[in-house]
């Protein structure tokens, strides 16, 4: 008796290559960006930064701080 159509072959996809591991710059930039950001917050806080306390610092810390985490979004 023949086969039925759908037991005879049946379709296997293909296994998803795996993505290559992040280049050694990843990671230093991104723990070089959060602690720069962390140091410009405290240090606006403290009054260590030249000038008196300033939103720009707080805006340039929170950048940092961000731009850090959207490379911890790319490390594998």
């Amino acid at each position: 008796m023949p086969q039925s159509k759908s037991k005879r072959s049946r379709y296997t996809p293909p296994t998803p290559a795996k993505a290559p591991p992040s280049p050694l710059w990843v990671p230093v930039v991104m723990a070089t960006t959060l602690a720069c950001g962390l140091i410009v917050i405290v240090g606006n806080y403290l009054e260590l930064l030249p000038g008196d306390t300033s939103n720009r610092y707080l805006m340039l810390g929170l950048v940092l701080i961000v731009c850090g985490f959207l490379l911890a979004t790319t490390y594998r």
